[in-house]
């Protein structure tokens, strides 16, 4: 019967992958590296700064349903302002990637304002 565990390598240098005679070149692009690393931050920066205002929208429109007794202004000006921070996430998430903050995508803005509408008087 065979044994499964295959036999160990004889020959020197061979039993194992890293030949010590022979080490891999490492070769360092620090631009690349410095590139890499700001798109990075980019991205972290962009997320982190969009969904803290998109927090800050959620918590504007569900003040605007919550409130009893007010006059209906009061909430369409509170999902009105929701839209408006709404349009100012997209508006950093482009700013900080260095695109135009004028856009089609600004329109995204509109989307709290509409939730928030239908929800508050729906």
């Amino acid at each position: 019967m065979a044994s499964s565990v295959p036999a160990r390598r004889t020959e020197k240098g061979r039993g194992h992958l890293l030949d010590m005679n022979a080490p891999r070149q490492v070769i360092k692009d620090p631009e690349k590296d410095a590139r890499d690393l700001a798109r990075v931050q980019k991205w972290v920066m962009s997320t982190l700064a969009v969904t803290t205002i998109l927090h800050l929208v959620v918590g504007l429109v569900v003040a605007a349903v919550m409130l009893d007794d007010s006059p209906t202004s009061s909430k369409v000006g509170l999902n009105v302002i929701a839209g408006i921070f709404g349009a100012a996430a997209v508006a950093a998430g482009r700013a900080i990637h260095g695109r135009s903050v004028l856009s089609p995508w600004l329109l995204l803005g509109v989307v709290p304002t509409t939730i928030g509408l239908v929800l508050t008087f729906g």
